[in-house]
């Protein structure tokens, strides 16, 4: 299983803070993993689907290229702006 946890404007746009899919080998990657939930349409698309998208694997800033495996804990959030 991969889990999956929304934060910040992503949990409330999504409707859900969590889940968890059954992990396959063609989700290989981060991007694989996000590309199959902008499959869903909207509103999957116009949150994950934009340019400044973060992510995290296991607690861990990485890109969406970042190699998935069994059991791992994924999470997407929207850029963070400081000032």
């Amino acid at each position: 299983m991969i889990h999956l946890q929304y934060f910040a404007r992503f949990r409330e746009q999504l409707g859900t803070e969590a889940e968890s899919l059954p992990w396959k080998p063609t989700l290989s990657s981060l991007r694989d993993v996000r590309d199959l939930l902008i499959a869903r349409g909207a509103p999957w698309a116009a949150t994950l689907g934009h340019a400044g998208l973060m992510c995290a694997r296991n607690q861990e800033l990485c890109s969406l290229d970042e190699p998935l495996l069994d059991g791992d804990d994924i999470a997407f959030f929207p850029p963070v702006t400081g000032g």
